[in-house]
């Protein structure tokens, strides 16, 4: 009877762990999707609704171009702030990502196949710089992209992704470049081919998943910024989403539904981000091989 009871315990114990999971992670974003489509006059209601009675597109309509009255205040559309950030976290998210994939594609296996002095304590180095905290920086940081004259500027704030993100992508791809055989290439090499072309007709393709990997925790950490943008972005210019957002709470009332809104929209590039680049995994794996 015991042994019959255990394996029903187990399942039944993994549906729950992994329903709370799913709670978990998804639950903040079912109640921002509710909120953004509540009626204003139904958010100062005390009771509490798992869904709207009356769904609404009025949060959407002010973030997308309308103005309209609410909670007796005149609300103007937020489109061309929000438009012009929405450009910025694309701008500098994207850049972050192609530089720091590149520069890790090549320096990871440099790291591994290439010997040059100090290759190890150079990458202990790096690795290392993930431990320090950002706010330990941040004054010198600063300083310093003022002497360059980088403040608000996509370029200034690139340079600072990539050197925050490039580490654990490095560590990453050295990971993968190690798991990889050595003797395809050396098979290579006895047919003429060189170094480079090894590496980008034959390494590259199978180590695409470690790639793909790089490039979606890159996208989603620059995405995802916030202090830094807070610091080195002050205007429109490169103010990002993250930093536009909370800007929405006025100083007469918080618009919770239009905030929620434009979170709502601001998750559709990296979930988008994600399944697309995940449909290259598989693909990955054995691309390389058949070259």
């Amino acid at each position: 009877m015991r042994n019959f009871l255990l394996p029903g315990l187990y399942k039944l114990a993994f549906a729950l762990a992994v329903g709370l999971l799913l709670f978990w992670s998804l639950g903040p974003i079912y109640w921002a999707v509710v909120t953004s489509l509540t009626p204003p006059k139904d958010m100062l209601t005390s009771s509490l609704s798992l869904w709207p009675q009356q769904p609404t597109l009025e949060h959407y309509a002010k973030l997308f171009g309308a103005s309209s009255l609410s909670q007796g205040n005149q609300v103007q559309s937020v489109w061309p702030q929000f438009r012009a950030a929405f450009f910025n976290s694309l701008v500098t998210s994207v850049a972050a990502t192609l530089v720091t994939v590149c520069i890790a594609a090549f320096g990871g296996y440099a790291f591994v196949r290439l010997k040059f002095p100090g290759r190890d304590v150079l990458f202990g180095l790096l690795v290392a710089s993930m431990a320090v905290p950002a706010y330990t920086v941040m004054i010198p940081l600063y300083r310093l992209m003022i002497s360059l004259g980088l403040i608000d500027t996509y370029l200034g704030v690139t340079l600072i992704y990539v050197s925050a993100f490039l580490p654990l992508a490095l560590w990453l791809m050295r990971s993968v470049y190690q798991s990889l055989p050595v003797s395809l290439e050396e098979a290579a090499w006895l047919d003429g081919a060189g170094r480079t072309y090894t590496l980008v007709r034959i390494v590259l393709p199978l180590a695409t998943p470690g790639l793909i990997a790089s490039a979606i925790l890159t996208f989603l950490s620059a995405w995802g910024q916030f202090m830094v943008p807070l610091v080195f972005s002050p205007t429109l210019a490169t103010k990002p989403l993250t930093v536009l957002i909370p800007e929405f709470v006025t100083r007469n009332y918080v618009d919770y539904g239009l905030m929620n809104a434009a979170g709502v929209v601001a998750m559709l590039p990296p979930v988008l981000l994600v399944i697309f680049l995940n449909r290259f995994l598989v693909r990955g794996l054995i691309a390389g091989a058949t070259k």
